[in-house]
């Protein structure tokens, strides 16, 4: 399977065409650059999804630097706000678009007061009534929350806790070589300091079953336990530990061996 090149981007797009959607990964071929070029000599938007690409934080301004014309961010993940929140970062036009999506329609056109420095009212001669984003509005205590995470984000205040993942990784390791578990464990430590360590752990499949096999398991205990599976074909399980817990840390570890003996 090969990589989607700038040439294909270019064949498939025509009058229709209302620009693309970019989903950004470390390993995202042709590069966002490339693909910036494409959009802008055709004269359309580029919408990068990046949910999922901060930390480091540097992405926060490193992506929509790109010549980019949106950028989605979730405002959960590494951020840690609400997981029905995001930030949506770009050209004037286009977030005023967006948010001319999520106003309230139901006012009179005389009491119509937008944010002035959102929406221009001299392009309208009424309340527009297609606000088709309304239906999937944030609260204004997520909003809330998403901007004090965000603060949290950008100081730099989740840093330290890497330090303790990386702990409670090594303790799940070590208690699986304790118990003699049929897998290997390999903790990554990523070089950038404001990422977390991850823990991969190679089952020996014609002993304790596949690794789907093991995942399935661990989903049907109580409480379910969701791993990591996106390498579940190799044989692999991956643990995050951002979700995890201090006292989850020796529950995870128990069911691991009991599983993999």
């Amino acid at each position: 399977v090969r990589r989607t090149e700038p040439w294909e981007y270019v064949a498939a797009i025509n009058e229709q065409t209302a620009g693309i959607v970019y989903v950004h990964a470390p390993n995202s071929q042709p590069a966002l650059s490339e693909v910036v070029k494409v959009t802008r000599e055709w004269g359309i938007p580029v919408l990068v999804d990046a949910a999922g690409e901060v930390p480091p934080r540097s992405n926060l301004k490193a992506i929509a630097a790109t010549g980019a014309d949106l950028v989605a961010y979730s405002g959960g993940k590494a951020i840690r706000g609400p997981q029905s929140t995001g930030l949506l970062c770009g050209k004037r036009e286009l977030i005023s678009s967006a948010a001319l999506q999520m106003l309230d329609m139901d006012d009179h056109g005389q009491l119509w007061d937008p944010p002035a420095d959102l929406i221009d009212l001299t392009l309208f001669d009424g309340i527009p009534r297609h606000g088709i984003g309304r239906a999937l509005k944030v609260s204004k205590e997520e909003i809330i929350a998403l901007l004090t995470a965000l603060e949290l984000f950008s100081s730099g205040a989740y840093d330290e806790q890497n330090q303790e993942f990386h702990s409670w990784l090594e303790r799940i390791a070590e208690e699986l070589e304790l118990e003699n578990a049929n897998a290997a464990c390999s903790l990554v430590v990523p070089d950038c300091s404001e990422r977390w360590p991850l823990l991969e752990i190679q089952i020996e499949e014609d002993k304790v079953g596949t690794a789907f096999d093991v995942c399935w398991k661990l989903r049907q205990g109580t409480p379910a336990i969701y791993v990591g599976h996106a390498r579940l074909h190799e044989g692999l399980l991956t643990i995050n530990p951002l979700c995890l817990k201090a006292d989850q840390v020796g529950l995870l570890a128990q069911r691991l061996c009991e599983l993999l003996k």
